[in-house]
C-alpha cells in the first residue's frame, strides 16, 4: 500500500481528492488530506473507506516530519511561500512532493539533495503554470519535428500564451464580468511587481502601476463561438510575471517574441487600473480606525481634498469615468455610507474584503478556463500560425472549472508517478514528453482539450 498525503482542502482540492479517491482501490493506496481547517478535509474525502481527513498546521514542524516520513508522496495545495519549507522537511525525510505553483528560489535549491536522494520534487503542474507547460511543449515540438522529417527547418519566431478563469456566459451577471474562482488575494495582488517580455526583438519591461495598460486584444474561434449572440462578449490580456525565464525551458532562446500572459474580459483591465493608480492594492501600510470608515470614506482617502466635489466627480474629474464605468463602482458598493469594519486593514484588504461580498460565485454559477497559444513559424518558405485553444467550463460554484484544470493534471501526475511511470529526479516543471503525453491524453478522457488551427500569414506578421 502506498500512502498519499494532502495538503490543504481549499476550493482548487475537489477534482484533484476526487480523482485520487477513485482510482485508490485498484493502486492500493490510502490517502490523507489535510487542513488547517479539519472541516474541509473532511468534506473533500465524504467517509471513503481509503481517506481520513487530519487537521494540519504547517507551523508544527515536528508533525511536518512525522507527515513526510509516513508518505510516499505529498501533494501541496498551500499557499505558495509555503511549499518550500514543506519541501525542505520532505527532502530530509526522503519523500517526493509535487505542488502546483511556480517555482521559488528556495525550491529550486533543494535540486541537488534531491536528486542525489533519487526523489522528484515536481512544481508547476496545475492550470497556469502546469496545462500551458504541458500544452505549448506538445505544440512546440509538434513543430520541431519538421526538423528531424526533411532538410527544410521550421523556424518559430514568436509564443504566446494566455490563460484566464472567468464566468460562463450564463453566470456573467454583474458589470465587472468577473467573480472569484481562485484565491481572492492572489487576485487583488497580481501582477504586483513587474513584467517581462520581448516583442519582435524589444525587451519590455512592464512595472505594477503601468501592467494594465499593456491590455490586447485575445481573438480565436472557438472564444468567439462561446457566446455568438453577443457581439460585445470579446477578451482582452495582459503579460505574467517573467516571460523571459521561459524562453530557454521551452527552447527558444533566441525567439524574438515571447509573452505569457492573463485573460479577462474586455474592459476588466482598465477599471481594475484605477484601483492601482488610486493605491488601493497596496498591502504595505495598515489605516488606523479603518473600522470606523465608510467605503465612501475609503475611496475618498485616495483624492485630493475638496470639500465641495463628490467621489462621482471627482472620478469623471480624474479618470474621465464614463457612467458604465460608474455604474462598476456603485455595484461594489463605494458610494453607498456602509462602515467597513475591518480594523487595522490595509487598503488591499480593505478592497478585497469589499469584493468578496460582490465577486463570490453563487451555487449555481458556473465558471470558465480560457487558454491560447499562438505560435508563428516559418517551414518551407512559408509563414504559418498555429492557434491552440482550451475552453472548459466547470459544473457549479464547488465543481469548478479552475479545480478541475488546477488539480486533475496534478492528480493524473501523481498516479504516474506512483505506478512507477514518472522517472524524472530533482526540482522538474511539466516540460519532459514523459509528463504530457500522458497527461494530456487522460486529460482529454475529461473534457480539457485543446483545438489547434493553423493558418498562413504575411511574412510581415512573423514578429508581431
Amino acid at each position: 500500500m502506498k500512502n498519499v498525503v494532502i495538503l490543504g482542502a481549499g476550493r482548487s482540492s475537489y477534482a484533484l481528492i476526487d480523482y485520487l479517491l477513485k482510482h485508490s482501490k485498484e493502486n492500493d493506496w490510502q490517502i490523507e488530506v489535510g487542513d488547517l481547517d479539519i472541516s474541509l478535509a473532511q468534506e473533500k474525502i465524504n467517509n471513503h473507506e481509503r481517506a481520513t481527513a487530519f487537521q494540519f498546521d504547517v507551523s508544527d514542524l515536528e508533525n511536518c516530519k512525522t507527515i513526510a516520513k509516513r508518505a510516499d508522496l505529498v501533494i501541496s495545495l498551500l499557499p505558495a511561500f509555503l511549499h518550500a519549507p514543506v519541501a525542505e522537511i520532505c527532502v530530509q525525510e526522503s519523500t517526493s512532493i509535487f505542488t502546483a505553483s511556480y517555482v521559488s528560489a528556495q525550491m529550486q535549491k533543494l535540486d541537488k539533495e534531491a536528486k542525489q536522494k533519487g526523489l522528484l520534487l515536481l512544481n508547476e503542474i496545475g492550470l497556469d503554470p502546469g496545462i500551458d507547460h504541458l500544452s505549448a511543449m506538445q505544440v512546440l515540438d509538434k513543430i520541431r519535428e519538421h526538423n528531424s522529417s526533411d532538410n527544410e527547418k521550421a523556424e518559430i519566431t514568436a509564443f504566446r500564451s494566455f490563460t484566464g478563469g472567468l464566468l460562463a456566459p450564463e453566470s456573467d451577471n454583474n458589470p465587472w464580468n468577473y467573480k472569484f474562482t481562485w484565491n481572492p488575494r492572489n487576485v487583488v495582488l497580481a501582477g504586483q511587481g513587474t513584467a517581462k517580455f520581448i516583442q519582435n526583438h524589444q525587451y519590455k519591461y512592464a512595472p505594477y502601476h503601468r501592467l494594465f495598460s499593456y491590455c490586447e486584444p485575445i481573438e480565436s474561434k472557438e472564444f468567439t463561438q462561446i457566446n455568438e449572440s453577443d457581439d460585445n462578449y470579446k477578451f482582452e490580456g495582459y503579460p505574467n510575471r517573467d516571460s523571459l525565464q521561459y524562453r530557454s525551458v521551452y527552447g527558444l532562446d533566441n525567439i524574438p517574441t515571447m509573452l505569457r500572459g492573463t485573460i479577462r474580459r474586455n474592459g476588466f483591465c482598465a477599471s481594475w487600473d484605477t484601483f492601482i493608480q488610486l493605491g488601493m492594492t497596496d498591502d504595505s501600510y495598515k489605516i488606523e480606525n479603518s473600522d470606523k470608515l465608510t467605503y465612501r470614506q475609503f475611496a475618498n482617502m485616495f483624492f485630493k481634498y475638496d470639500p465641495f466635489l463628490s467621489l462621482e466627480n471627482k472620478l469623471k474629474g480624474r479618470y474621465n469615468f464614463s457612467d458604465s464605468e460608474l455604474k462598476k463602482w456603485e455595484y461594489l458598493g463605494f458610494f453607498e455610507d456602509k462602515k467597513i469594519e475591518l480594523s487595522n486593514a490595509s487598503p488591499a484588504q480593505i478592497l478585497q474584503h469589499l469584493l468578496e461580498k460582490k465577486w463570490t460565485l453563487d451555487p449555481e454559477d458556473r465558471d470558465m478556463i480560457l487558454m491560447q497559444h499562438k505560435i508563428k513559424y516559418t517551414y518551407q518558405n512559408k509563414a504559418k500560425e498555429l492557434t491552440s485553444s482550451l475552453v472548459v467550463f466547470g459544473d457549479n460554484s464547488k465543481h469548478t472549472a479552475m479545480a478541475k484544470t488546477v488539480g486533475l493534471p496534478l492528480a493524473i501526475a501523481a498516479k504516474l508517478f506512483l505506478t512507477g511511470n514518472l522517472h524524472l529526479k530533482g526540482v522538474q516543471i511539466p516540460i519532459h514528453k514523459e509528463i504530457y503525453e500522458p497527461v494530456l491524453a487522460e486529460l482529454e478522457n475529461h473534457g480539457i482539450i485543446f483545438k489547434e488551427e493553423i493558418t498562413e500569414i504575411d511574412k510581415s506578421e512573423l514578429y508581431s
